[in-house]
């Protein structure tokens, strides 16, 4: 394939996403493996330039792109070379003509960015989370130590802040080793390690991870509580809460799981009512946090949906509330950077629930925000979480 083919591959897969996008689809992932699947004849090298093209011109727009072209053009306009392969060639993008239009640029849309700096995220912060994220990885403790792992590792690692975690190369295909199929270790962001860090789980104790999904923070719980005393891992999304048993078992994590009807979590969790030491409570949000790993998802939001995951979370914490014993605790996190989603909450849930203080979280990074945490991209080089630590009195 030549350059100026990949381009214009590029600039098709890009009308995909954009659709996606548009149309509330899958993310942009999902689109790109589908879309490549259905092309085996591209080999492996033209996928990785086509891919990196498209994830590059999907960052390089603010707002959502009329066309894969003009997002192209967009990524060209700081690009001589790429510019150059707007040539007619055959099976290349056509040239370019005069006033062609192009991609608007900028981080986000303005309400987005807007929201961002009323949020306390600044220029240099909202640059940073649309900058390409390492891959983090954590040691399996019930397995090995991360000093034992990364002795182990077929690729050179650094160690992050969280005290079982190892920084990779961005694009190490970790999850092809065989120490990932032994199970000693799971690809984990380190600000999320971080937050179940700061929820310390410990041997013993009852928990509840409300949000679990597909488990990667129950996981890491389980080594916590060194698979002593009662982990429950809970969702509405049967999908998603399907791949924890897997998961768990090649991680050598004892934890049950527990489907629950949506909007009917309370009889789903009756028995637990006020006798958890803990919940955990990794609530859904709009991912402001996650956009190095997805940036095409600040083209899919709008107020309408902010407004409607601070509902959600509000629901969300009432019920893991309700679960909590005197004198236990529960952590509240979102991948979000945004107050609605964040400091907002916790002073709702405050004013809602007089027999509950917040508690200063430990973590050895981020700073406060309002009666939580906060760990950023530019300045802790995580993904960008909010977390605060709850206690019932």
């Amino acid at each position: 394939m030549t350059p100026a083919a990949r381009v214009q591959s590029a600039i098709d897969l890009l009308d995909a996403v954009i659709a996606a996008a548009r149309a509330g689809g899958a993310s942009a992932d999902r689109v790109a493996s589908e879309w490549l699947r259905a092309r085996r004849f591209i080999g492996s090298k033209d996928r990785r330039a086509i891919r990196d093209l498209v994830w590059a011109a999907i960052r390089a727009c603010g707002e959502v792109p009329d066309t894969g072209r003009a997002a192209m053009l967009r990524l060209a306009q700081g690009d001589a070379a790429l510019a150059a392969l707007f040539d007619g060639s055959r099976y290349g993008p056509a040239e370019i003509a005069p006033g062609e239009p192009v991609a608007d640029g900028g981080v986000a849309p303005g309400w987005l960015v807007e929201a961002l700096d009323a949020s306390g995220i600044d220029e240099a912060e909202r640059k940073a989370l649309l900058s390409r994220a390492p891959l983090d990885i954590r040691a399996n403790t019930l397995k090995t130590s991360r000093d034992a792992l990364r002795l182990r590792l077929p690729a050179p690692s650094s160690e992050v802040v969280a005290p079982h975690g190892l920084r990779l190369d961005t694009g190490a295909a970790a999850e092809t080793w065989p120490e990932y199929a032994e199970g000693l270790f799971e690809v984990q962001d380190a600000g999320s390690q971080l937050t179940c860090e700061a929820f310390a789980a410990k041997p013993g104790e009852t928990i509840v991870d409300l949000c679990a999904g597909a488990g990667g923070k129950t996981l890491a719980l389980g080594a916590a509580m060194a698979n002593s005393g009662r982990l429950i891992a809970c969702d509405i999304d049967r999908a998603r809460l399907s791949r924890l048993p897997e998961r768990a078992t090649r991680a050598g994590v004892r934890a049950e799981t527990r489907l629950l009807d949506p909007g009917k979590e309370r009889v789903g969790l009756s028995d637990l009512i006020s006798a958890c030491d803990g919940v955990l409570v990794d609530a859904p949000c709009s991912g402001t946090g996650t956009w190095r790993r997805n940036p095409e998802a600040r083209w899919r939001l709008s107020p309408k949906a902010i407004a409607r995951y601070a509902q959600m979370q509000d629901g969300v914490l009432d019920v893991a509330a309700d679960l909590v014993r005197p004198g236990g605790r529960m952590l509240f996190i979102v991948c979000s950077l945004l107050d609605a989603e964040g400091a907002e909450r916790i002073d709702a849930f405050l004013g809602r629930h007089r027999d509950w203080r917040a508690e200063g979280p430990s973590c050895p990074i981020g700073k406060p925000r309002g009666m939580g945490w906060r760990l950023t991209p530019g300045a802790d080089r995580t993904d960008g979480f909010f977390f605060a630590s709850l206690r019932r009195l």
